[in-house]
């Protein structure tokens, strides 16, 4: 006979240990128990949320899997319907803006690592490649980020032009380009060299200074300017 939630000692139910103990000393099928709240006749919650935690195959991306599974993968687990699946997509997408400033305007770059702290955690998960045009004032402060769909593994479907249109409508001086690889590995590949140095030569044309080209992996990212320094002291 399955044991229910209930039934647990005390000390071992999610919400009862949450509460003595704090969220930290959860583990992650506990913290799902809370976010499912029941589970089924069969088994608890905290064994649904194992099972949840199943279909992250790699291992590797702890919870983060969750914002790449889809409504319905999650339903394909018995006991999880489309309530459970969809208030478990609304949690990983609060997490997701959670590690997004409430408002990036003003914020200063001073540094390659002041702007990967902004969208290193946006980035560094997603499934394709996304590319992000950062927008600054002579501070330095940033103005805007614009988003550009790249559509496929490279920059071969993004032109110049569409970089540039936003900032000359603005009458912006400086930029910053941003992409992720999914790979999770941020080294530059040879396109994205030689496309930063087509964006670097066309943007100063139009008195536009590309300040940098970051290539964000999982947890870490590339400066290709910094990279392109360092081969030049070599």
């Amino acid at each position: 006979m399955t044991i229910k939630i209930k039934e647990l000692p005390e000390l071992e139910r999610p919400y009862e240990k949450l509460e003595l103990y704090g969220e930290k000393a959860l583990s992650n099928a506990e913290l799902l128990a809370i976010i499912i709240k029941t589970g089924t006749k069969e088994q608890t919650s905290v064994e649904l949320a194992q099972k949840i935690l199943n279909l992250n195959d790699t291992k590797t991306e702890g919870l983060n899997f969750l914002r790449n599974s889809s409504l319905e993968e999650l339903m394909e687990i018995k006991g999880i319907g489309k309530v459970k699946a969809i208030q478990l997509k609304a949690v990983a997408e609060i997490s997701i803006r959670m590690a997004k400033p409430i408002n990036y305007k003003k914020i200063r770059i001073k540094t390659p690592d002041d702007m990967a702290k902004l969208l290193i955690e946006e980035l560094r998960f997603e499934k394709k490649e996304i590319a992000k045009i950062v927008i600054l004032n002579n501070k330095n402060e940033i103005l805007k980020i614009k988003d550009i769909a790249l559509g496929g593994a490279d920059f071969a479907n993004v032109t110049i032009k569409e970089i540039l249109s936003e900032v000359l409508k603005m009458k912006a001086p400086r930029i910053i380009l941003a992409h992720n690889h999914p790979s999770g590995d941020p080294t530059p590949s040879k396109g994205d060299i030689l496309f930063t140095d087509r964006l670097y030569g066309a943007a100063e044309l139009v008195e536009v200074e590309l300040l940098d080209h970051l290539v964000i992996g999982n947890g870490k990212y590339v400066s290709i300017f910094s990279k392109l320094v360092s081969k030049t002291k070599e």
